[in-house]
Formats: structure tokens, C-alpha cells, sequence
């Protein structure tokens, strides 16, 4: 319909009848990634992609700036081990972050660096998890970004694996036993052993003894008979006599908790207790060094609260609040410092997404103070030594500082700077302010708009946003936000409702039936940016990935007057057919299901694909997928760009970038470097941003 000579893409009769509603679906056929149909349509997806793509004025010089920025590296804060520690780093010349370790003389040594276990880049480390007293590591790794991580144990002293590989360990987590001999940990059972089309579903918990064959030795400890979709989490304190099990149905917010005295019953056949069961709240609960229990929920509290109780009684009745819930911020984190004569605890906070941390009596949980930090911006995990101690470390980031660890000394009250990125790069000068505005039913929400300072009038802007699962934007160092700003636009990242920014009430006013919240507050964003005379429709890009993708995918589909490009990554876009692919029914909870009618409903309202109105005028739109992404399957957005190509009557083009051998989320900074100089050059050239570097 327009003269954009795209490749062709025949549409089906399919119209299905689902609870009362017709339901067209004309591009079903791109649902198959190895029919001769699709491959054929990909490849011209390829083709015009290149030839509109490569003739962008500026994408040199940006891929170039884009490396510089991302040459900082990163570092991670220091995990603790006695006097060895365990860190990540990326330098410069790194594609990925490597693990070090620290003997106690001091040495450095690598521990896994992807590279040389992949050279061309495609495999990356997943997590990791040193034992209680440091000689061996457990670490995942996963390759071309399937996110499909085997399990592997090495001798920390020497380098040498001791275990693996165990599969099946995706989203798994490890818990040690004392002296090394044995761990708790989640797998999935075997691919024959459960229906066809599930074989992501169906974990258990098992314990296993290294030396002994996972398949037919480990010893099934929890899961059997609960929901397909559950996952856990598992922990024992460091003294090895409680462990926790916790178990969630896919991303509910919300879990079931246990545990058991394996004092009083032993590793293999653990007397699981109830802690929580069949509780609308999410709670997470930590064994002391001083024997108490410390629960860190949203029971009752949705911003969240600490509380304490005795391990062998933590029944909701005997929770007794040691943080209680702020009025205005989110608690995120705790650590506990008793190394002094009056031990405190550390409390971790967000307050309107800046971080911050206070500081308190740990027997009274009394405020005492707060934690110094170097400006508004984002704080990682709060460390601590595992015997104790009167330190604490923690990352930092904002929108100008690269990743950093600090160290906080409880004696002294201050904070100093542990571990800096280990590139040195030239940051621009910018400005970030919060603003907030009125959303269309008058909820108040808020965005960090970063810009040059100095500049005004109108400018070319992107407007950022994500709104969903419980996840929060917080200031960070980004390559992408600074290269923009640095040419002269405006960079906007909404907190939306559906993410934690306001806590779990704040969630739940964005999902299931109230979705659409967040979608009217991605539009009130972006005329909030228009009538502050910062950027307007013509000049305004909005960009989002994974749930963020169904976000973009929605507001163009809603109101595509009012945005001039969209950059579109791993997105979910057919609501209708979304728990049928990928991990999709591990969402139900967050979107509803289609085999509920009431749910079906709220579904189709906005599916965008299903939104798709021929004889419109649409933005710009570049879809960017990966091809081994086994989280949101990329038919999602062959489908959407197939619908957008055929209906739009705008000269603004639809084009999709399907890239191989990466995943949906870690990659290479090659990669990464490449994948944003495309996405920024496409929404540059459409808004009008010159890249030559020119004032």
C-alpha cells in the first residue's frame, strides 16, 4: 500500500471463533521458522533492512563512539568467602565479563572467562556460586543465547572441574551443604518424562553429591505434584542446618515457602515446614548468624517490610516487623553488620527509582542514619562477609558513572570507593531531571529526561519505557543514553506502573486487567515531553524491549500519531496465541490467559497485532530478534511487521533486523555495540538527529 518495495507476504483466510470472538490471524504462516516460506520472507526482511539501513549517514562514526562508552568495562562487588573473594570484571578489550578470584596472599586469578571457553563469543556465564568455604565453584554457562545453562563445578585452588556438565539447570539456583560435598539445586525432568510441547516446564528440587550421577543418583527433595509452571528458589543458611525452599507459579508475584531443621531430619529427606502457603504476597526468609530469622516481604506491606522471628516458628503470627514499610520508598535489600559492639543492619532502598540506604539498631531496628552515596543513582546488592563483620560493599551506577563498588565501614560512618570500572572514558556533560505528570486517570507518574545542557527548543528524542513484572528503571550508566544525548538529543525513560518503582500496588495497577494503565501512561509520557516543548510527535522515537516490546507495540498500534519512529526488540505482540510459544505460560499470571473469556478479553483489547488497522498511517518501525531467544519467540514480531507492512499507507518504513546466534538477553559487546548503532541510527535518521557530530 505504499512504495516501500516490500517482500511479499501472502495473508490467510484464518478467522478462528474463540469465546464468542472472530479472530483473524492472516499471517499464521510466519509462525514456522523452517518453512522454505518463512525463510524466503526473512531473507528478504534482510535484504531491505541492508539496503536501508547501510546508507545511513553517521553509523561509522557512532558504532565507533558506542565502543569508546562501552569501553569503561564493568566490575562487580566482591562475594566473600573467608579472606578469598570472588568478582567479575570487563575491561575494555573484553567481550564479556570474566570471573576472578582473590587468593588470601592477594594473587589474582581468572576463574571462567567465556572467551576462552567460546572464542567466537556466543557463550556466556549465567551465574554462579562458590561454596561456604570458598574451594569450589559452581558456575552456568549457556551458548548462541539459548539461555539453556549446564551446571559445572570446578576446584577453586587448582582450576580443575570437579563436576559436569548437568543440564536441564536453567533458572536454577545452588545451595551448598557445609564442606563442600554436596548441593541443593533445581532441574527440569528429562524430555520424555513429560507431555510434548513442556519440556521447559516440570522442575524439581533435588540434592546432589558430587561424585554420584545426576540422573540416576540425585535424590528428589521437592516438587513432585505441584504446578508444571513452578519455579525455585533454594537456600541453607551458613551454619548448614536450615534450609528454604520457595516456589513460584512462572512470574506470579507471589511464592510458597518452606523450611526444614536439618539438624532434626536429614539432608536427604528434609522435613519441610510451611511458612507461607497459598499467600497473595511475595516473602523471602534468611537465617542470622544471631539464629533469627529474617523475613523480607510484601505481606501486608506493598512497598515492603523486614521482619524477624524464630527459625523453628516463623508462622505468620510471630513475625515481628525490625524494618517496617515506608510510606513513599521501596525496600529492595538488607545486610547485617555485627562485627562492632552494637551491630546494625543496612536497609536498601528506592525511593521514585533513586536508590538509597539507612542505616539500624539491629535488635531494635531503630533508624540510626543513612549511608553515604555519591549522587542519585542505582545501588546493586548490599555485601556482606558471611562470618560477619563491620563492612558492607555495594555497586553503584548513574546515568555519567560507570558500574563501581563502594565500601561501607560501620566503625567510621563512611563510604569510600572499593572498585572503579577499569576503562577510562570521556563522559559527556548532561543533565537529568525527574519530572512527573498526570497519567489519563490523574495516577501521578513520573521519567528522568536526560539532555544536553544548554540546549533548547524542540529537539529529536527517544522515550524509553518497560512496565511490567515487578522491574524497575533506575539511573545506569548506558552507552546508547549518553551517545544520544551527546549529539544533541533528548533521552526520556518512564517508570510506568507495572514495574517496582512505587512497590507491589504500583505492579498490579499495570498487569492483567489493568495493562492498559500502562500503555496510557507511556502516551501521557510522551505528551507530557511535547507540551515541555522538549521534542514533538515528528521528532519523537520510542523504544522498548520484551514485555518493553509489547509496550512500543501497543502505543504505535494505540496512537500512531503520535510517535514518528519505533525500534521494536524481542517483543510479545500476538496476545491471543502468546502462551502457546516460548515461556509463555510461565505469564499467565502477569497478562491473563486466553482460555479464560473475561481474560481473553482483556487480551485481544490491546494485542497489538490484532490492533493493526489497514488505511493507516504508522510510524517508522524497526524489528530487531534473535534468533535462539527462548523467552519471547520472534514469530511475534514477524507477524506484527508482516500485518504493519500491508496496512500502512505511510512512506515511513517497517523493516525487521533477525540476527543469529544470540539470545534474549546476555551477548558480546561486539554485538551489543552493533545491535545499538543500528537501532539509534534508524531512529536518528527518522527524527531528524544528526550523528556527524556537528554542532
Amino acid at each position: 500500500m505504499t512504495g516501500m518495495p516490500y517482500p511479499p507476504a501472502p495473508r490467510q483466510d484464518i478467522v478462528e471463533e474463540i469465546h464468542g470472538h472472530r479472530v483473524a490471524d492472516p499471517y499464521r504462516w510466519l509462525e514456522d521458522p523452517d518453512s522454505a516460506e518463512t525463510k524466503e520472507w526473512l531473507a528478504g526482511q534482510d535484504e531491505l533492512f541492508h539496503t536501508i539501513l547501510d546508507a545511513l549517514p553517521g553509523r561509522d562514526r557512532l558504532r565507533r563512539r558506542l565502543g569508546e562508552l562501552l569501553g569503561a568495562g564493568s566490575v562487580g562487588s566482591p562475594v566473600w568467602r573467608g579472606e578469598r573473594r570472588f568478582f567479575t570484571r570487563r575491561t575494555a578489550e573484553q567481550e564479556h565479563p570474566v570471573l576472578y578470584t582473590v587468593d588470601p596472599d592477594g594473587t589474582e586469578r581468572v576463574l571462567i572467562d567465556p572467551m576462552a571457553l567460546d572464542p567466537d563469543g556466543t557463550t556466556t556465564l549465567d551465574g554462579w556460586q562458590p561454596d561456604k568455604e570458598g574451594r569450589l565453584l559452581a558456575y552456568k554457562v549457556s551458548t548462541g543465547g539459548d539461555e539453556e545453562s549446564l551446571l559445572y563445578v570446578l576446584d577453586v585452588a587448582t582450576g580443575e572441574l570437579v563436576e559436569g556438565p548437568i543440564d536441564r539447570v536453567r533458572e536454577s539456583s545452588v545451595a551448598w551443604l557445609p564442606g563442600g560435598e554436596a548441593f541443593y539445586y533445581a532441574r527440569r525432568l528429562h524430555a520424555r518424562d513429560v507431555p510434548q510441547g513442556e519440556e521447559q516446564y516440570h522442575r524439581r528440587v533435588y540434592l546432589h553429591r558430587l561424585g554420584t550421577e545426576p540422573d540416576s543418583d540425585d535424590v528428589l527433595i521437592f516438587g513432585a505434584g505441584r504446578d508444571k509452571t513452578n519455579y525455585y528458589g533454594v537456600g541453607v543458611s551458613r551454619d548448614g542446618r536450615w534450609l528454604t525452599i520457595s516456589s513460584s507459579q512462572g512470574t506470579a508475584p507471589r511464592n510458597d515457602l518452606w523450611i526444614a531443621d536439618l539438624s532434626a531430619s536429614p539432608p536427604e529427606k528434609p522435613e519441610m515446614r510451611p511458612v507461607q502457603e497459598g499467600v497473595d504476597a511475595g516473602t523471602g526468609l534468611h537465617v542470622g548468624r544471631d539464629g533469627r530469622a529474617y523475613i523480607f516481604t510484601d505481606r501486608d506491606a506493598p512497598r515492603s517490610r523486614l521482619c524477624v522471628a524464630d527459625p523453628s516458628d516463623p508462622s505468620y503470627e510471630t513475625w515481628r516487623d525490625l524494618v517496617p514499610e515506608d510510606p513513599e520508598a521501596v525496600l529492595t535489600d538488607f545486610a547485617i553488620l555485627d562485627g562492632l559492639d552494637r551491630p546494625v543492619l543496612l536497609a536498601g532502598w528506592t525511593r521514585h527509582a533513586i536508590s538509597e540506604i539507612t542505616v539500624h539498631d539491629l535488635g531494635t531496628g531503630e533508624r540510626l542514619g543513612t549511608v553515604p552515596t555519591p549522587g542519585l543513582g542505582s545501588i546493586g546488592g548490599i555485601i556482606e562477609r558471611p562470618e560477619g563483620g563491620h563492612e558492607a560493599w555495594f555497586g553503584y551506577t548513574d546515568n555519567v558513572t560507570p558500574s563501581s563498588v563502594l565500601r561501607y565501614d560501620a566503625r567510621t560512618g563512611e563510604t569510600t570507593l572499593w572498585a572503579s570500572a577499569p576503562g577510562a572514558v570521556e563522559v559527556p556533560e548532561i543533565e537529568t531531571r525527574q519530572v512527573a505528570f498526570a497519567s489519563a486517570d490523574g495516577t501521578e507518574v513520573r521519567m528522568l529526561v536526560a539532555s544536553r545542557p544548554g540546549l533548547s527548543g524542540p529537539r529529536p528524542a527517544i522515550l524509553y519505557g518497560y512496565g511490567g513484572f515487578n522491574i524497575a528503571l533506575t539511573p545506569a550508566y548506558s552507552a546508547s543514553i549518553l551517545a544520544w544525548v551527546e549529539a544533541g538529543g533528548v533521552y526520556a525513560v518512564a517508570n510506568l506502573r507495572g514495574g517496582s518503582e512505587e512497590g507491589e500496588e504500583w505492579h498490579r495497577a499495570g498487569m492483567r486487567e489493568h495493562k492498559q494503565n500502562v500503555f496510557d501512561d507511556f502516551h501521557a509520557a510522551a505528551e507530557k515531553l511535547v507540551a515541555d516543548g522538549l521534542t514533538t510527535p515528528s521528532q519523537l522515537a520510542i523504544s522498548g524491549g520484551s514485555n518493553g516490546g509489547l509496550l512500543v507495540g501497543a502505543a504505535l498500534t494505540q496512537r500512531p500519531e503520535l510517535y514518528r519512529a519505533v525500534v521494536c526488540s524481542a517483543p510479545l505482540l500476538d496476545m491471543v496465541r502468546y502462551e502457546r510459544f516460548g515461556l509463555g505460560q510461565t505469564w499467565n499470571d502477569e497478562y491473563g490467559t486466553a482460555d479464560d473469556p473475561e481474560e481473553f478479553g482483556w487480551l485481544l483489547g490491546y494485542s497489538p497485532y490484532h490492533r493493526v488497522r489497514p488505511g493507516t498511517a504508522y510510524p517508522a518501525v524497526l524489528f530487531t530478534t534473535f534468533g535462539s531467544d527462548t523467552r519471547v519467540d520472534p514469530l511475534h514480531a514477524r507477524k506484527l511487521c508482516a500485518a504493519l507492512q500491508h496496512a500502512t499507507t505511510s512512506d515511513n518504513p517497517v523493516l525487521l533486523r533477525n540476527e543469529a546466534d544470540v539470545g534474549h538477553a546476555a551477548r558480546s559487546v561486539s554485538r551489543s555495540v552493533a545491535l545499538m548503532a543500528d537501532t539509534l541510527s534508524f531512529m536518528a535518521a527518522q527524527t531528524g538527529l544528526d550523528l556527524s557530530g556537528e554542532d
